[in-house]
């Protein structure tokens, strides 16, 4: 796709990305990405593998995350470039480093539409049941008519996107206002109606699978998917007016509102359940309309309208998150071709300043996902490990560029960054590691096809875009890969593992080996000259003009 047009006669003009984002849109981007099929289901699968436990599992996975968030604010605000998950690890380790991270955010970003459209047409089979059916185990997988329904969903995801960065923000603004609207609804209705607080200690009391059962809910029980998405504003930091104050506003507040939202959902939920429902215990946990959670538990306290609006929001809320996933997806492509990764044509922007050959990829990789995941928890476990991946890797950057680039604007600054920076790589590491083996080896398969294209782009690529491959900058990233796949093959059976790591000192084993790391992966940054050559290119790609929307 071309990246010039020719005004009147003149020289071409590159295209550029537009400023058309205000702080609200911004805000709302993270916020719609937090409120999506996670809420519809989190709270069912957590209270399965960890009990009325499951309390605490949403508080440490929002502590989890919130730091995270933090990490990533200050560095949003240093450097408000599009796809800025993929760009960070590119300023301080260089390209080796940088593909290797960018293509496992992809992978996680381009994911979610495609599951988010799976939760809203698996909450539909309510009234629709031809669009899915349910296999012997108890998964809910779409039929062929699913599916094509499916797909034209995604094209409506993708036709919003190609119009502009504005009518994305505007629509998501709209539908924002509803899907924050409604699950506050929910907890207030069912606390009011039925709260049963002896459910908190009931079928083996509070904590019926201990510190393991607490642990796995973070990451195996949908609060990590549940929580993630704050990193939207960041992705799209490169078309947000005023983006240094916008962006750590955005990734913060968006993270606050979402903490308090998911464990006040998880309080309801426990309060909320018929206590004879527990007679089997919280692992057998089951209802009628168990395939929508809240939507069931809203029947059976006879506040049906409240049904009602829950399976009209599993249509809204999961459509918004799919439609901003969309539109980052495309963003994190973009800067891979921008960074010379990946062909140049990914990098093109259309006459509306978007994306357009990378938002068609997104259209097409996120539609192929429906066949080998053709259901929402055939899909979950993967997208959580990639992007925590991606998230357990801006620590990294953070560290190195406060060392290489210490007297940069920081309109952001966070407080103690030199001890929370190697602590936030230790947690994200851990709760890769929680997710278990069996979801891990996938992820590591994925990583190394993508290296394989990464070669191929090395030879197929014309000589002026290869890009210097920094191979000193990645030393650390090879034993970081190869050192996390075989603590998550040795762990406890718990977590899928073959068991010779006993739990207890495996987390002590993951911490060390995550400090280790994070002292190699400091030793061997850029330069800070060659780190400012990095970020001066990708300042080229925005055009920096006055926005009209109102802040």
């Amino acid at each position: 796709m071309a990246t010039q047009s020719t005004e009147a006669g003149s020289t071409p003009v590159e295209r550029k990305l537009k400023r058309e984002v205000s702080l609200v849109g911004l805000l709302f981007v993270s916020l719609g990405s937090i409120i999506g099929s996670g809420w519809l289901f989190g709270a069912l699968y957590a209270s399965q593998i960890a009990g009325p436990a499951a309390l605490i599992s949403w508080i440490g996975g929002g502590l989890v995350m919130l730091l995270l968030a933090l990490v990533h604010a200050e560095l949003g605000s240093m450097y408000p470039v599009a796809g800025g998950s993929a760009r960070y690890p590119h300023f301080s380790y260089g390209s080796i480093v940088g593909f290797a991270i960018g293509w496992i955010v992809w992978l996680g970003a381009v994911t979610v539409a495609p599951i988010e459209v799976e939760a809203a047409l698996q909450y539909a089979t309510n009234y629709l049941p031809w669009l899915a059916n349910t296999t012997s185990g108890g998964t809910t997988i779409l039929t062929g008519a699913g599916i094509a329904v499916a797909v034209v969903l995604m094209l409506v995801f993708t036709i919003v996107n190609l119009i502009g960065i504005r009518l994305l923000a505007e629509s998501n603004n709209v539908i924002m206002v509803w899907k924050v609207a409604i699950p506050f609804l929910a907890i207030f209705v069912l606390i009011l109606i039925s709260f049963n607080s002896s459910n908190f200690t009931a079928s083996g009391g509070f904590a019926p699978f201990g510190l393991q059962g607490i642990l796995s809910a973070i990451s195996t029980g949908g609060i990590i998917f549940a929580y993630q998405g704050f990193e939207q504003a960041i992705q799209l930091g490169g078309e947000s007016h005023n983006p240094r104050r916008n962006i750590p506003l955005a990734v913060i507040g968006a993270m606050v509102v979402g903490v308090i939202m998911y464990i006040l959902l998880q309080i309801a939920f426990l309060g909320a359940l018929n206590p004879q429902e527990l007679s089997k215990g919280w692992a057998n946990l089951s209802f009628k309309g168990l395939a929508g959670p809240f939507a069931g538990l809203s029947t059976a306290v006879g506040a049906g309208w409240l049904a009602t609006l829950l399976y009209i929001d599993a249509a809204i809320s999961p459509g918004g998150t799919g439609l901003i996933y969309t539109a980052s997806s495309s963003r994190l492509s973009f800067a891979l071709a921008r960074n010379r990764y990946i062909p140049a044509v990914f990098g093109g922007l259309s006459e509306r300043g978007v994306p357009l050959v990378s938002i068609l990829f997104s259209f097409i990789i996120g539609c192929i996902m429906f066949l080998p995941f053709p259901g929402w928890q055939e899909l979950v476990g993967f997208i959580t490990s990639a992007t925590v991946m991606g998230y357990a890797t801006v620590p990294l950057a953070f560290g190195a560029l406060r060392l290489q680039e210490p007297d940069h604007e920081r309109p952001f600054r966070l407080p103690a960054g030199e001890v929370l920076a190697p602590l936030a790589f230790v947690v994200a590491n851990l709760v890769i590691y929680w997710t278990g083996w069996t979801t891990n080896w996938k992820l590591f398969l994925a990583i190394l096809l993508g290296f394989v294209l990464f070669a191929l782009g090395q030879v197929t690529n014309p000589s002026e875009r290869t890009p210097s491959l920094d191979w000193r900058g990645a030393l650390w990233l090879w034993p970081y890969l190869g050192g996390m796949a075989l603590l998550s093959y040795l762990g406890p059976k718990s977590f899928d593992g073959i068991g010779d790591i006993p739990f207890g000192w495996d987390i002590l084993v993951v911490a060390v080996f995550s400090l280790v790391i994070y002292a190699l992966a400091m030793s061997v940054r850029l330069t800070p000259e060659e780190v400012r050559r990095h970020v001066e290119d990708s300042r080229e790609e925005t055009v920096e003009e006055e926005s009209q929307l109102a802040v």
